[in-house]
């Protein structure tokens, strides 16, 4: 329930992948709660060693790439606007902006990524979300994304 009353829904994996393009090894949120129509929510990312990125980021050391919390937090966002803004016509959501990303922390096989999106504006179809990459509650990663919806051509 939300702070006024609101129900909040959550996706899993199979309503994912209806939603977004993406497939393994590019699908980077393995569900999402806490959804707040298109306004917020909390996708779910667990990191595992066997992801194909580990293999040459880097063997000693194994880290996710910060490139890859950016994109995890764009399929978040982008899951949530096709998913409130789906009537019928499939839609996708393309990536257009990164403005203000920091990388604070490394996040490693093992990790349990949230990643906490909150929309900032929307003009028709055009969405701009704030995002948080947390790790047991810590910040590791942040970014504004900048999205835009239109119709998929299937």
């Amino acid at each position: 329930m939300s702070d006024d009353g609101r129900e909040l829904t959550s996706l899993d994996i199979k309503q994912l992948m209806a939603l977004l393009p993406h497939r393994y090894p590019f699908l980077l949120v393995d569900r999402i709660i806490d959804i707040d129509r298109d306004q917020s929510a909390r996708g779910i990312k667990n990191v595992t060693f066997n992801e194909p990125h580990f293999t040459g980021h880097f063997p000693h050391a194994p880290i996710m790439p910060g490139v890859l919390l950016i994109e995890g937090m764009a399929q978040t966002a982008g899951a949530i606007c096709a998913h409130e803004h789906f009537s019928g016509e499939p839609k996708t959501t393309y990536f257009m902006t990164i403005d203000r990303a920091k990388f604070r922390k490394t996040v490693e096989p093992g990790d349990t990524v949230e990643y906490v999106i909150e929309k900032l504006r929307h003009k028709r179809n055009i969405f701009k979300y704030a995002c948080v990459a947390e790790v047991s509650g810590e910040k590791v990663a942040e970014a504004e994304i900048g999205a835009m919806m239109v119709a998929r051509d299937d």
